[in-house]
This record gives structure tokens, sequence and C-alpha cells, in this order.
């Protein structure tokens, strides 16, 4: 468990490696770029692919950060996320009986969306695993989970940064003016509090269903107590391992695609450092690298509800391995396969007559 973990950690970390050199080269061949146009007499900051996943820090206690970028960004998805989820929960409520049967069909193509979402998620992820008992005990903290990290991810694709630098390079010559956009979850604080979260939820699950001695137990890992001295140290780094692993997962999956896609659409400001010209380099193959990046963006659409569903998946699956639910699984497995050896035996016993 240990070592797959510590796999986990290795290749988000490997991506994170490879799309931050790419970042470096991309950020030099810019700078070059951006001097050759300012001897044209355009005069403003080179752009760097790590514009939209660095974090911007507008106010400081000390040196702790009180206001940035990211936390603007978390407050407005947040505020979104309680704003389309009212919306769609009162088009999914029943409605007026005048209404006849079709009072019972959500209203709107956005609730119909979400409805299919929610009730794939609880039937076919979540039910299984935990069961009926802690599906409903659990239900509502993995669904926020999920819709949370799923807000974020698809806001981070939205083009917020850009169009602020743009403009604040235009109003006021500040190219890297920006007050909301990025993308928060390509930042290890974010999902590190995110790990954290779904850790408490997972040890508060654990000491709620088996008690401070099954829990204890639950450390053994099924071993002989005398293993205790081996076991229990592996399980407890084990513990400390899996909400890390969450955390470096969907920080290094969001961080490398955005620089990806900012280090295409840089190509351009390459080829005119290369001397290729205007037309031949931001030209022609500025034009080649914007559609690739926009193919890359479905890419990363892709990706952004894969992480949220990964992140929420695995909590789940931590989740119900500190339950009475999954252990009560493990021994009717056993029960089963003893059952059906019985059958067996007293199948070939029988003599035809």
């Amino acid at each position: 468990m240990i070592l797959l973990a510590q796999s986990d950690q290795h290749a988000p970390a490997a991506a994170h490696e490879a799309a931050a050199g790419m970042a470096h080269a991309a950020a030099d061949a810019a700078s070059h770029a951006a001097e050759h146009v300012a001897g044209a007499g355009h005069h403003h900051a080179a752009p760097h692919p790590l514009d939209h996943v660095v974090d911007v820090v507008f106010m400081k206690a000390g040196n702790i950060p009180v206001l940035t970028l990211h936390m603007i960004t978390l407050l407005i998805s947040t505020l979104l996320l309680v704003w389309v989820m009212t919306t769609v929960g009162r088009n999914i409520a029943t409605g007026a009986d005048a209404l006849g049967n079709r009072r019972y069909v959500p209203r709107g193509r956005l609730a119909q969306l979400f409805e299919s979402i929610i009730i794939y998620l609880r039937d076919e992820m979540i039910r299984p695993i935990l069961g009926d008992q802690l599906t409903k005990r659990w239900l509502t903290f993995l669904l926020t989970l999920f819709f949370f990290i799923w807000f974020n991810n698809l806001l981070g694709l939205v083009p917020l940064l850009s169009v602020q630098h743009l403009a604040g390079g235009i109003a006021k010559d500040d190219w890297h003016w920006a007050l909301i956009g990025g993308t928060a979850t390509g930042n290890i604080s974010v999902t590190a509090a995110l790990a954290l979260i779904a850790f408490v939820a997972i040890q508060i699950n654990g000491f709620r269903e088996l008690g401070l001695g099954g829990w204890l137990h639950h450390l053994l890992g099924g071993a002989p107590w005398w293993l205790a001295p081996l076991m229990i140290p592996v399980e407890l780094v084990g513990m400390i391992i899996k909400p890390c692993a969450l955390a470096i997962r969907l920080f290094a999956n969001m961080l490398a695609g955005h620089t990806l896609m900012a280090t295409v659409l840089l190509f351009g400001y390459m080829a005119l450092d290369a001397g290729l010209g205007w037309l031949l380099g931001l030209g022609a193959i500025g034009l080649v690298a914007s559609i690739f990046a926009l193919v890359l963006s479905f890419l990363e659409l892709f990706v952004a509800t894969l992480q949220a569903f990964v992140f929420m998946f695995l909590t789940t699956v931590f989740i119900g391995q500190m339950s009475h639910h999954d252990e009560e699984h493990e021994h009717g497995d056993d029960q089963h396969g003893h059952d059906h050896a019985a059958d067996s035996h007293h199948d070939q016993g029988a003599v035809p007559a």
C-alpha cells in the first residue's frame, strides 16, 4: 500500500518537474522575444507560462499572506457553487400538483445534467462502497467535495487572467494586473487544505464506526498482535501518505496542464525570437499554436472533471476502509467462500445412483 501511494506521489511530481522545465525554457524564449518586440517600440513585460498558476499576494500581515489572488478566486467559486446548486436544487424539487406528472421532472437542462451526475455518483460510485447508512451520512460531504474541486478546475480554464492582463496593460501599462482568476487547485496550499479536510473526515468516520479499540485494531491490518511493532508504524505512515497523495496528484495535474497550454501559446513568441518575423512568427505559427492550445483545452476539460472525481472517489474508498461496512464485506466474502467450498465438497462426496 505504501509503495502504491509513493508511486502516486512520484508520478505527479515527475509531471510537475517536466512541466516546470518546459515552462522555464519557454519563459527564456519569451523573454528574448519580448526584448525583440521592445526594440520595435512595444514596451511590456514578457509573458510567462506560470503566470496562470502562480498565486499573487495582495496583502500581508507580517510574512503571512492574508489576501491573495487564489483566495479571491476561491471565494468567487464558492459563491458561484452555492448559487448554481441552489438554483439546481430548486429546479429538481417536486413541482406543484397542478403540473401533474411533470412535477417530478427536473426543470431546465442544467438541473437535468446535475441530477444525472448526482444520481450516477451516488448509485454507482458511493453507495456500493459505503452502503446505505454511510451513504446517507457522507453523501452531502462527498458531493460538495466533488463539485467544489470541479468548479475550481473549470474556472481555471476560463481566460480571466489573460483578459485582465490585456486590460491592465492597455489601461495603465501594467501587463500583470489582475484581481481574480487562475487555477486555485494548482496551488499546493489549496489542495493540501482539501486533503486535510478529507483526512479529518476519514478519521472521524473511523472513530465513530470502529471506536478507539477498533481503530487501533485496524492499524494491525489484519496481522497477528505480535506483529504490532512492525504493522502499526507502517499503517500510520500509510495513513499520512493517503491524503498527501490526494493533494499532490490534484496539484500536479492542474499545474502541469495549464503550464503546458501556456507554453504552447508562447510558440509564436519563440518563432519571433528566432527571426521568423511577425507574419510567419506571431502570424502562422501563433495561429497553429492557438489551434493546438484549443485542442488541449478540451483535454484539460476532461482532466478537470477526472481529477475532481478521483479526489472524491478515493476519499470515499478511504472512508469505507475505516468502517464496519468494509469489514462486513470482507467477512461476507470469506463466508461465501466457505459455503462454496462446502457445497463443492458435498457435491464431490455424493455418489450418483
